[in-house]
């Protein structure tokens, strides 16, 4: 039986080394690791060419996610974001075949149907995740978002960060069984807190892989996983390869038949 696909979001090698190096120098390190997957971030972008990360991602057999900050709905605007049509296509480019991006400010005014025509003119898929705002970083505006688009029969899923909840003082176990069966996508993320207070994602412990298992039983079986918090260390492949066999892991156990 194949293993749940495992990316990397190359935010988790620190900024700064990813912009010094360029993001497609870590596709070869993915690869050897075991990853199946790869999320490029638009934020860290610098001189990269779309379609050399896109043939170097082929070339070893990996598939992509492209990250970018922009928000699906922006303030007073009833149809989504204009740069969204242009993202796609910039996702496109990038060989990816999902396109990751931010609630924004949903209402129930919004114009699903004008969603509709920009997602119907790309073969992205939308995923949609719970970001660290007040706006995106809730369950209930997610939730009434994922059951209008699930109304209008749209091809969007969800990226379920598992640790941005914590942002906006969100329960995640309640986020999982609400949320559980949009998404397509999973970040995991641990969470500490500084001595001042700021929330940073850190490497998990073996409690918060518990806690992502408990959260794996909400979402479909095999979903897509991507570590996104600090692999920072002498050796990255022995690091990055021990956090992809990790993650591969997680929801293992109900691969087996399960009852209802």
């Amino acid at each position: 039986m194949h293993n749940p696909p495992v990316s990397i979001s190359l935010s988790s090698y620190g900024a700064d080394l990813v912009r010094q190096q360029g993001q497609g120098n870590f596709v070869d390190l993915l690869a050897a690791a075991g990853a199946s997957r790869i999320e490029w971030r638009e934020e860290l972008l610098t001189t990269e060419q779309p379609a050399e990360l896109a043939a170097r991602t082929r070339a070893q057999g990996l598939q992509s996610i492209f990250s970018s900050p922009l928000e699906l709905w922006l303030v007073g605007q009833s149809r989504p974001n204009p740069a969204l049509a242009q993202t796609l296509q910039r996702s496109e480019a990038f060989g990816s075949a999902w396109l990751k991006v931010s609630l924004g400010h949903f209402t129930d005014s919004h114009d699903l149907s004008a969603l509709a025509d920009v997602l119907g003119a790309s073969p992205v898929q939308l995923l949609v995740e719970n970001d660290q705002t007040l706006q995106g970083g809730r369950i209930e505006p997610l939730q009434r978002f994922f059951t209008a688009a699930e109304a209008h029969a749209l091809p969007v899923g969800m990226t379920f960060d598992i640790g941005n909840w914590q942002w906006q003082d969100q329960s995640a176990a309640v986020a999982a069984r609400q949320l559980g069966r949009y998404v397509a996508y999973v970040h995991c993320k641990a969470v500490a807190q500084r001595a001042d207070g700021k929330l940073v994602a850190v490497p998990p412990a073996m409690t918060d892989l518990h806690l992502w298992e408990q959260l794996l039983k909400h979402m479909p079986v095999g979903v897509m996983r991507a570590a996104e918090y600090p692999l920072q260390g002498e050796d990255l492949l022995q690091l990055t390869t021990e956090h992809v066999a990790m993650l591969s892991r997680l929801g293992q156990s109900r691969r087996e038949p399960a009852h209802a």
